[in-house]
This record gives structure tokens, sequence and C-alpha cells, in this order.
């Protein structure tokens, strides 16, 4: 099976875009975030043309998360338990929750399309939300391992987070001044890999950024960032046998500032003791 995520920027906008990568590079299943429209207005035609069933979740303009499957979509769930909810001057644990989040099963594997929140500024309502987020992330990652150890799941998406210096290659972006790389931030993200998650492109690919903003010229100048991953839980992990981020998808005409990071997995693996692995 090969997976990939795509923060694809609006999904109307970029259909044709979308649709031609995942059948040029034979992706199975492709998790969406920020599809920027309602289930109704979603571009199916063109996803199913191509072989493609498409699960959405999407409330407005903004956020939408989005699975795309050439093989059938089981068990399609809105948003994890526990997953926090936010509006403007609207605290507290019965906030409306935003579309952030859709799960399906493919083929005995759990694919979570996530899109973390932004998070804003750091002394932002928006950044208590984000890190309350990740949290609850985090303790459904336990619970569901703790329910079954052997459970072959993925969370995937635009995680808003830039876990170690290396993978900030924008000087614009500075610790103590802005988000995505404060210590808060990140200590969420490494407990959320804690809870029983592995980044599994990182291996393979340990450098790469998968944005880079559309002003001040920062794709030619290569002054990008890294916060689109795919954690995956140790049978996920296990059955990893490559991964590659395409950073050509951000060239060309009305590109998104996102691109794709794609992983293949072998779901059926030989019992060869001497077929080398990628994760010990």
């Amino acid at each position: 099976m090969r997976l990939a995520t795509w923060n694809v920027n609006s999904v109307r906008a970029r259909v044709n875009r979308i649709v031609d990568f995942a059948v040029r590079e034979n992706i199975d299943v492709l998790a969406m975030q920020e599809i920027k429209c309602k289930p109704e207005q979603f571009p199916y035609t063109e996803f199913e043309d191509a072989g493609y069933q498409v699960e959405v979740h999407g409330l407005n303009q903004w956020n939408g998360v989005a699975i795309a499957s050439r093989l059938p979509l089981e068990d399609v769930q809105i948003a994890f338990p526990g997953m926090p909810g936010f509006a403007k001057g609207h605290e507290g644990p019965d906030a409306p929750q935003e579309a952030r989040a859709i799960g399906a099963t493919v083929d005995g594997v759990r694919v979570w399309s996530l899109y973390v929140p932004n998070g804003r500024a750091l002394d932002d309502p928006h950044m208590t939300y984000k890190l309350h987020w990740l949290g609850a992330l985090a303790e459904h990652t336990r619970s569901t391992l703790a329910a079954d150890p052997h459970a072959r799941f993925a969370l995937v998406g635009d995680y808003n987070v830039i876990p170690y210096d290396e993978d900030n290659g924008d000087p614009e972006i500075v610790v103590g001044r802005s988000t995505h790389v404060s210590p808060e931030e990140r200590a969420a993200f490494f407990a959320l890999q804690e809870a029983g998650v592995t980044d599994v492109v990182r291996p393979i690919v340990p450098e790469g950024y998968t944005y880079w903003d559309y002003q001040r010229l920062k794709f030619p100048r290569n002054e990008g960032i890294r916060i689109d991953f795919v954690l995956g839980s140790p049978t996920f992990a296990d059955a990893v046998a490559g991964a590659f981020i395409a950073r050509d998808e951000r060239k060309g005409e009305q590109p998104s500032d996102h691109v794709p990071v794609v992983v293949d997995l072998d779901l059926n693996p030989s019992d060869d003791d001497d077929v080398p692995m990628i994760f010990g």
C-alpha cells in the first residue's frame, strides 16, 4: 500500500493537480488537509473518475479533512474521542469542534487525516487550544494501544509543529518569538510520540521540508519548514518499506504551500530472514 498525506490548501482550486499526482505516483490512500469546503462542495467526480472513493469532513471554507482511497474505506469516523473544540469567545469543554480529523480503516490499517490547530500566536487562546488538542490526541493514542498493542494505525497530516531546529529553514521563525517552535508545542509533539507512535519517514528521509510560505521567495531560497508527518504505531512502523517527500509538487502552476509526504507499506512481508528491515 502507498499512503500519502497532503495539506492541499483548497481541494477545489487544485483538484486536477491533486488527482494527477495521486494517479502518477500510484497512491492508494491519500489523506488531505485544509480542503476548505463542505462535503456537498467537494469535487468527487474527478476523484471517482480516477478510481478513488472519498470520505470528507468539512464545515465551511476553513479547515476540512478528507481521505481518498482506491481500496474500500471502512469504519469512517469524524473526530477522535476527546478531541476539543474551539470558537472565539467560547471556552470550555462544550466548544464546537472544527473539521480537523477524519479516520478510516483501509486494508486493516487505521488512517487518521489530521489538521492540527495553528496556534496563531504564543499568547493567543488558539495556542491553548492547540496544546489541548495535541494532548487529547496523545491520550487517544495511549488508549488505542492499551486496548490493542498490535493495532496498526497512522496519524498523518499537518501538525503545525517544527520538532527540531534542523526542521526550520525559515529565518523569520525564531524560538521565543514564533509559533510552531515554542518549547510547549515541541513538548506536546514529543509527548504524542511517547504515547506510542513513531515518525516513520525521518529514518528514511532525515532532511527535507514540507512547507514553504508563498511570500518573499521562500521556495526558491529553500526557506522551508518540516511540519507534515506520518506517525505510526509499532506494527505500522514495522510495515514501512520506503518513504519520500514529493518536493517537486511545490513547483509549477498554482501549487499548495505544502507538499505530499509518501510512505510505502508492505502489509504482507516475506518470512525470509534475509530481507532487510527498515526498523529494528
